[in-house]
């Protein structure tokens, strides 16, 4: 009986442990369900589908090959949410990462009155204290400021030529943004007017590589103009402007469609220019050639808000006072009308008097006609060799009585302005003046125009006609590179630079030629010249390499001592290489010892000419390019 309960009692625990086994493996399995379902939902919804999820009793199992490592983070931290994080597993693996493409090399370099500041990234071979000079020596000894890292990667081929394009631009403008890449450089620069302006950009045109683009962008303030002032001329010799001034482009185009109606052609010479004393300074203008073309001809002048009009002799009476009258009462209230009908007086049997000045392409100047006594004779003598020199100046004038009153101003306005022109002639008459020339600078007229209206006043009768010459000018005129170096070969042809025997140290004997180069160099600005320093062929080749690297060096510190701009050249010894005599006879080594100078040709265009002398060696006719 008593084993018969025992029996009992244990079957009972054991149904016991059966259900509840049955039952803890039956909530488990609900469990791992229900998360593995919730946690794939959650995946599924954040965009992360690549996850695969697994139960595993109560861990969940997240499998797969996530994108990146944040997206893998992201399938962790999102299973963490719902489940506890100890039961999530990570079995994802990451997609393996392309290289690292190498940074692009780029240095912005920023000029102003402070100094220069280097921004960006180099190549780590590159000589850090020897840029830092370089850009300090081209901006004139300026402190620069070095805020450059270093990246050890292969270098591009244009990256050198484009660092020195950069410098030598670094040189030229004081107020600038350079931004250097590999392959392109954008210069941002503030010029003082239009004409340094264009003077820059000739400069840097003419020494940009070839195998790097550039992009130039330099601002010019627009000049201010004191007094504001326009003169516009119509007589037998056509419409004309002798000087023009205008506040914008849309009042330029008022000014030259008002002259346009009386006949006037060709592209406009006014200048944009601050300091206009109205905003119906255009209006004006046109109101004032409108009138003129009415008359028939004559001279219109405004110099701020005084207008000055001048009629042909011979104008009708009634004609002039009703275009007058109508002009003085269509001007804005801010401007004043001065308004002359000239009258022809006769002349007596010696003519008017008369005086005339002339000056010939050679800078020799004649001085002829009627002044009033020995004082204003010696003054004009005095003020003409101030202008022209002494040695270039001759005397013609007589002394007579009976001159117009201000006749010494109007002889002295005239000899200024015929300085003002490369060549011309100036004619002076009690009733005008007039001026013909050609000249190098583009805004003579203008500047002329303003003298004599300074010195004469608005009604003063002038007549100019200066012609603009471009082989006068100094910046169009500038040599080309093949130009100087052949000016270079002209003076070295029976000369040579010379040194003391064994030494760097140029010989007294060569000071004459250093000079006659350096004059050269002086009006050859930017040119990328190599200084290249040979020797014969005795001593050891180490040694001769040596001494000609460090007489190529004098040479260029020759010339920066000579002020000439040296900051695109580059000294250089070869030694004994390339002789161009025999070295078994004295005469030959020393034609072998010697200097020569050269454009630095950048890699590209040196490639490109060994090409096309190989083919024409070969008796090949390189095929020409096809057109895109």
């Amino acid at each position: 009986m008593r084993l018969s309960a025992l029996f009992i009692r244990l079957g009972a625990f054991l149904i016991a442990a059966l259900v509840s086994v049955v039952a803890a493996r039956a909530t488990v399995a609900v469990v791992e369900d229900r998360s593995v379902i919730a946690v794939q939902e959650e995946l599924v919804e954040m965009g992360q589908d690549w996850a695969e999820v697994q139960g595993d009793g109560l861990q969940v199992i997240i499998e797969g090959e996530a994108p990146s490592e944040v997206d893998r983070y992201r399938a962790i931290s999102a299973a963490g949410r719902l489940v506890d994080a100890s039961r999530v597993i990570d079995s994802m693996a990451v997609v393996a990462s392309e290289g690292i493409a190498p940074p692009q090399f780029a240095i912005e370099i920023l000029r102003n009155d402070k100094g220069v500041s280097l921004i960006g990234l180099i190549p780590a071979s590159t000589d850090r204290d020897a840029l830092l000079e370089r850009v300090g020596e081209a901006a004139g000894g300026a402190t620069v400021t070095d805020l450059l890292d270093a990246g050890d990667y292969p270098v591009p081929d244009s990256w050198r030529s484009a660092v020195d394009y950069a410098i030598r631009a670094v040189g030229e403008l004081e107020r600038s943004k350079i931004s250097v890449a590999s392959d392109r450089v954008v210069v941002t620069a503030i010029s003082d007017s239009n004409r340094q302006k264009t003077q820059l950009e000739t400069r840097l045109n003419r020494s940009r590589p070839a195998d790097v683009r550039v992009s130039l962008n330099i601002t010019a303030p627009r000049p201010v103009i004191s007094p504001f002032l326009t003169r516009f001329t119509l007589d037998e010799e056509g419409p004309r402007f002798s000087a023009c001034a205008v506040g914008s482009l849309e009042a330029n185009q008022v000014v030259i469609s008002a002259a346009q109606e009386v006949g006037f052609e060709g592209r406009s010479p006014c200048v944009e220019a601050l300091g206009s004393p109205s905003r119906q300074w255009a209006d004006t203008i046109a109101m004032g050639i409108r009138a003129v073309g009415e008359l028939g001809g004559g001279t219109l002048t405004i110099s701020n808000t005084d207008v000055s009009l001048v009629a042909l002799p011979g104008t009708a009476q009634d004609a002039f006072e009703a275009v007058v009258g109508e002009l003085e009462n269509d001007l804005p209230a801010a401007f004043a009308l001065t308004a002359e009908l000239p009258v022809n007086e006769d002349a007596d049997g010696d003519g008017p008097p008369t005086f005339t000045a002339t000056l010939s392409p050679e800078g020799a100047a004649q001085l002829r006609g009627r002044v009033n006594d020995d004082l204003t004779n010696m003054a004009v003598e005095n003020f003409a060799m101030a202008k022209f020199g002494a040695n270039d100046l001759t005397m013609g004038t007589r002394i007579v009585d009976g001159l117009p009153t201000g006749w010494p101003v109007r002889v002295l306005a005239g000899i200024d302005a015929l300085s003002r022109l490369s060549n011309g002639s100036v004619t002076v008459t009690p009733d005008r003046i007039t001026i013909r020339g050609n000249t190098g600078n583009a805004s003579a007229s203008a500047d002329i125009t303003g003298l004599m209206v300074e010195k004469l006043g608005q009604s003063a009768a002038v007549s100019i006609d200066v012609t603009y010459v471009e082989e006068l000018d100094p910046v169009a005129g500038l040599p080309t590179a093949e130009e100087c170096l052949a000016q270079i070969d002209v003076v070295t042809e029976d000369r040579k630079i010379t040194f003391e025997p064994g030494s760097t140290t140029i010989s007294s004997e060569a000071s004459p030629i250093m000079d006659d180069i350096a004059d050269i160099l002086q009006g050859c600005p930017d040119l990328p010249i190599q200084i290249a320093g040979y020797t014969d062929s005795q001593g050891g080749e180490e040694m001769n390499q040596q001494l000609s690297k460090d007489r190529a060096e004098s040479v260029l510190a020759a010339l920066r001592s000579r002020r000439v701009p040296v900051s695109t050249f580059d000294a250089e010894g070869f030694g004994e290489a390339d002789p161009i005599e025999s070295n078994e006879t004295a005469e030959g080594r020393e034609a072998n010892r010697r200097i020569e100078f050269s454009l630095i040709v950048p890699e590209s265009d040196a490639d490109a000419e060994s090409a096309l002398d190989e083919t024409a060696e070969e008796g090949e006719t390189p095929d020409a390019p096809e057109s895109e």
